[in-house]
């Protein structure tokens, strides 16, 4: 598909779908950094090509760490680098490309087009950081990973939630 058409299908959101309630998984405790890769373990083999996870949450919550676990269970590097600074890395992986996103310094949603963002939505695993950075941009079926510092340094809490192509997923999800 063109660019051009692409881009207006991505355009064409409806916000109000986003509000829509999906099946929710959780919340699930991390009590330790091995609590938190094994289920990035779990979802990874779910994971197929156009599939975009929504990773939201404060500063030093995890975000980062669990797209890490995500592409080495993917078969990615040990070394899997933050795309803060390039705002994405690309991972060439069988079957399917990874690309790992960073939108903290995004400056306005439709910055998103100069990162090739309706490429990865077509042809990628998309791991977004930050996702509310692009607005309308983000497809209403997509994973949503919401995590939050949990009571002790290490332990986080998350919630899964996801559209229509996640119902039956997500039930494979659990442990």
């Amino acid at each position: 598909m063109p660019k051009g058409e692409q881009r207006v299908k991505l355009r064409a959101h409806d916000q109000s779908a986003n509000k829509r309630v999906f099946p929710v998984r959780g919340p699930h405790h991390f009590s330790s950094p091995s609590a938190t890769r094994a289920l990035a373990a779990r979802l990874a083999p779910l994971l197929r090509a156009g599939d975009v996870v929504a990773l939201s949450g404060e500063l030093g919550t995890g975000k980062t760490f669990f797209a890490r676990a995500v592409i080495q269970a993917l078969g990615g590097p040990e070394e899997v680098p933050s795309p803060t600074f390039t705002l994405v890395q690309t991972y060439d992986l069988a079957p399917t490309p990874v690309w790992h996103f960073d939108l903290y310094r995004l400056g306005k949603p439709e910055d998103a087009y100069e990162l090739d963002l309706e490429d990865a939505f077509a042809d990628a695993i998309s791991l977004i950081e930050w996702p509310e950075r692009l607005g309308a941009l983000l497809p209403v079926d997509r994973l949503d990973i919401a995590l939050a510092f949990g009571t002790s340094e290490n332990e986080r809490l998350g919630t899964i939630s996801g559209g229509a192509s996640w119902t039956e997923r997500l039930k494979r999800l659990s442990p």
